[in-house]
């Protein structure tokens, strides 16, 4: 019988901008956040990925974001994705051991996504999304995210509405990102469809919206107005995107730093 044990202390956050840097390898001893379990009469591994759990409690977004959509959106959909993900990786012994991260950008395959591209990229997309968001969020951010943005946008008012327009232009499903390009080094909204993050481009993800009807339609029906100016006025977190412009400045200026987590 094999041995398995839970290691939820090796989970990885995303409120720091992911490694950039690193080349796409096989680590030696693995690595991944979940559960992985080895048999005493093989060699193999099966490793799995968990369902991170957003950082607030299912309710504390309310009347935002309903108790009910989590439970739809995080338990249902977000679940679904890893469940799925965990199923594809039990047939491909050459993705075990990639962090998340480098799972996507494996996948992605330089535009000729994998199979497992869609499910490893929505895990990974719904990870940011949720630390993306936060109780008594909105208003204004502050020192420099917010001189970032209004050198590169003109000031706050032009990013917001290019934002908002950028979601309401999404057709079908996908989602809005608010990026550091790491090349130009400077600011831009970008939208992508279905599953496809920035992360496979190079570019670094600050906030992030999902414009899947699942995300929105239990609370405002088709209102996606509504909705995409509910979270920029009451959920976004400045927070979590002071901490990850920190974090993306210093790879583009500086190589890259450790950075203490905060």
């Amino acid at each position: 019988m094999g041995s398995c044990f839970n290691n939820s202390s090796l989970a990885c956050s995303h409120l720091l901008a992911s490694d950039f840097s690193r080349p796409l390898k096989l680590p030696k001893i693995l690595h991944l956040k979940g559960q992985f379990c080895r048999s005493r009469r093989a060699t193999q591994f099966w490793a799995f990925h968990g369902l991170t759990t957003p950082p607030y409690k299912l309710d504390a977004l309310e009347p935002y974001m309903s108790q009910r959509t989590l439970e739809m959106h995080w338990g249902k959909h977000h679940r679904g994705y890893v469940d799925c993900l965990n199923k594809q990786l039990e047939n491909n012994n050459v993705l075990y051991g990639y962090t998340m991260d480098e799972l996507v950008k494996a996948t992605y395959n330089n535009g000729n996504p994998l199979p497992e591209f869609n499910n490893a990229a929505q895990v990974w997309n719904h990870d940011f999304f949720w630390e993306s968001m936060q109780p008594d969020g909105g208003k204004t951010p502050e020192g420099g995210v917010l001189q970032k943005i209004e050198k590169d946008f003109g000031s706050f008012a032009n990013f917001k509405e290019k934002f908002v327009n950028a979601a309401l232009s999404v057709f079908g499903s996908g989602w809005i990102w608010l990026v550091l390009k790491t090349k130009e080094k400077r600011l831009e909204v970008v939208k992508t469809s279905n599953a496809v993050t920035p992360l496979v481009w190079g570019d670094i993800p600050i906030i992030s919206l999902d414009m899947w009807e699942h995300a929105y339609y239990l609370d405002y029906k088709n209102d996606r107005g509504k909705y995409v100016n509910i979270f920029m006025n009451h959920l976004v977190s400045w927070n979590a995107a002071k901490a990850r412009m920190a974090r993306a400045e210093a790879f583009v200026n500086l190589g890259e730093p450790k950075i203490p987590v905060a």
